[in-house]
């Protein structure tokens, strides 16, 4: 397992970010980021967005996410998070309420194992 930082950035609320971000270690998004990010460990909060391509160890969502992603551990949708786009994860986890709009693609050992394309709707009981 490749070792992580410990940095902590943040991009607090009314902040405003437009192009390509690489962080280490934890990233928490509670304003607007639009472009591409590549870091670690990425935390959308419920006041925060993300509009781009993201490559990332995990994604976590609580807020907006459209564009495209590929974390290499795990997606996770909070009840709050709205996902669309695409995703490419080995590990991906819905919260009730939690809205997953996008092309889902799964890695299991490194390799692309299903290809799944599903639309949740947090009216809909799965």
């Amino acid at each position: 397992m490749k070792k992580r930082s410990k940095n902590l950035s943040i991009i607090d609320n009314e902040l405003e970010v437009n192009g390509t971000i690489t962080s280490k270690g934890s990233l928490v998004i509670r304003g607007c980021v639009r472009g591409n990010l590549k870091g670690e460990e990425v935390v959308i909060a419920e006041e925060g967005s993300i509009y781009g391509d993201l490559e990332v160890s995990t994604l976590t969502i609580g807020g907006v996410f459209e564009g495209d992603v590929r974390a290499t551990d795990s997606l996770v949708i909070l009840s709050t998070g709205k996902c669309t786009g695409s995703a490419t994860c080995k590990d991906l986890i819905v919260e009730s309420g939690g809205l997953l709009n996008a092309t889902v693609t799964s890695l299991t050992g490194g390799e692309i194992s299903e290809k799944v394309e599903k639309t949740f709707f947090p009216s809909i009981k799965l």
